[in-house]
């Protein structure tokens, strides 16, 4: 049993593991998401050099996640044997290399390969992180946790937004074209960052020599009667997560989500270009929405944790997104669509900090590695849909209103599985791992 300590004095530990690691976590994943996605702003004179069609660029910055989807489960069965120090310093060396190549790209099938690699490249960083939470954080601060985590998306995009807007004015300089330099100096901060990451990021509390020995051992015994608990009820294997029908459903609720997420972010720059500003003025209205999303991340994980809820909050806030969708379709060309992207943002970040403490209301140890993984992997193949349909609806209609009706469709679909399949908790009990969430309705027998 862990020690019996006052309310205030766990608050005060919660908040000292806080300050130490989230801050080293968030700017880590802050770097991998611009160099995940900072190809949307290069495309704005990169598709012309490279003779990309809108239907190529789309495959290409989907193609990411294949290479993403295909090495996420091994990469994260690495990560629970060696620990997540060293495994993230690996990863994070390895795409800020290839990140950087993408500058060397000469036409559409070396974007297509380079945009795969990269994948590869960062396969596990995320479920890698959000597992890594798992290990520190109980699970009444967990989506919390994940709400400060999820910070960077829509930070690295208002940055990199603004940031690449800029970079793109360098063209020319030193021989190279801007979509060039926007590859080259977004991808110098991953390479070193690796080796702070290999300096501080403790892998667990047992071995942390920042905390006291009283310390230490609340925090593991508050984690370890989590796990217990769910335990109780039967511990998966790795395999058996592969397989439980929970992963899977969360998986196509994760899977629908992303399809409308990534469809907009490859081409967000794109349409509101479309509105006849600058390369400048058009990063700092792209980061607008993205400034949104980061308040509905911050309230609805705050909330989530609050009311002890999951379910409706995550209903809600996919509903809340595919209605953004849809009126920025029915906008056009307009500055009203960027304030029905805002709704878009605010809904669909507010949808992760309510998502992402689910898995681990059922799943404990390796089993928690894995299943995260494979959630991830499927859920991320919706960024090749989304980009490549978004692709092709424009080059076949001239215009981006019939491809936000599809992505407000795949949000909605979000909310209808969520719906269905997951079903709310009574607050039985203030020893409950989380209340909020046995997130999922027994089948039928």
């Amino acid at each position: 049993m862990p020690p019996q300590l006052t309310p205030e004095r766990q608050r005060q530990i919660i908040l000292k593991v806080s300050w130490r690691l989230m801050p080293l976590i968030v700017i880590c994943y802050l770097i991998n998401y611009i160099d995940r996605t900072n190809v949307s702003f290069a495309a704005l004179t990169m598709n012309k050099d490279l003779g990309l069609s809108a239907y190529l660029y789309g495959l290409g910055a989907g193609i990411f996640f294949f290479g993403y989807a295909a090495f996420e489960v091994p990469s994260n069965i690495v990560l629970q044997r060696v620990g997540a120090r060293l495994w993230i310093a690996r990863i994070m060396i390895t795409w800020g290399i290839i990140s950087g190549l993408m500058a060397v790209a000469t036409g559409p099938v070396s974007f297509l390969v380079l945009r795969f690699l990269l994948g590869v490249a960062e396969a596990g960083f995320f479920p890698g992180m959000i597992y890594y939470l798992t290990l520190w954080f109980p699970a009444a601060v967990r989506a919390r946790s994940i709400s400060i985590l999820y910070i960077a998306i829509p930070a690295s995009n208002m940055i990199a937004s603004i940031l690449s807007g800029a970079i793109l004015g360098l063209d020319g300089t030193l021989g190279l074209k801007g979509w060039q330099w926007v590859f080259i100096i977004e991808a110098i901060p991953a390479v070193l960052l690796a080796f702070i990451v290999l300096r501080l990021l403790t892998d667990r509390p047992a071995v942390a020599d920042w905390l006291s020995r009283e310390e230490k051992d609340w925090l593991e015994g508050e984690l370890q009667a989590e796990r217990s608990r769910v335990e109780s009820t039967g511990r998966l294997t790795m395999l058996q997560a592969l397989f439980d029908w929970r992963v899977l459903v969360l998986s196509a609720i994760y899977l629908t989500c992303v399809t409308a997420s990534y469809g907009v972010v490859f081409f967000l720059p794109q349409i509101v270009k479309g509105l006849g500003l600058s390369n400048l003025m058009t990063g700092f209205v792209t980061a607008i929405p993205y400034a949104v999303g980061t308040i509905g991340l911050v309230l609805w994980g705050y909330s989530s944790d609050r009311f002890k809820e999951r379910r409706w909050h995550l209903i809600i806030s996919t509903a809340l997104a595919a209605l953004g969708l849809f009126l920025a379709g029915m906008a056009g060309q307009s500055f009203w669509a960027v304030a029905a992207m805002c709704l878009f943002m605010f809904g669909v970040y507010g949808s992760r900090p309510t998502f992402w403490p689910l898995p681990s209301v059922f799943l404990t140890g390796g089993a928690a590695a894995v299943g995260m993984a494979l959630i991830n992997s499927i859920g991320n193949l919706g960024g090749y849909f989304g980009p490549q349909i978004v692709g092709y609806i424009k080059d076949s209609t001239k215009s981006f209103d019939m491809a936000l009706y599809f992505l407000a469709g795949s949000a909605l679909l979000s909310a209808v599985i969520a719906f269905l399949a997951t079903r709310a908790t009574g607050a039985a009990d203030a020893s409950d791992a989380d209340k909020g969430a046995q997130p999922l309705r027994q089948p039928a027998r």
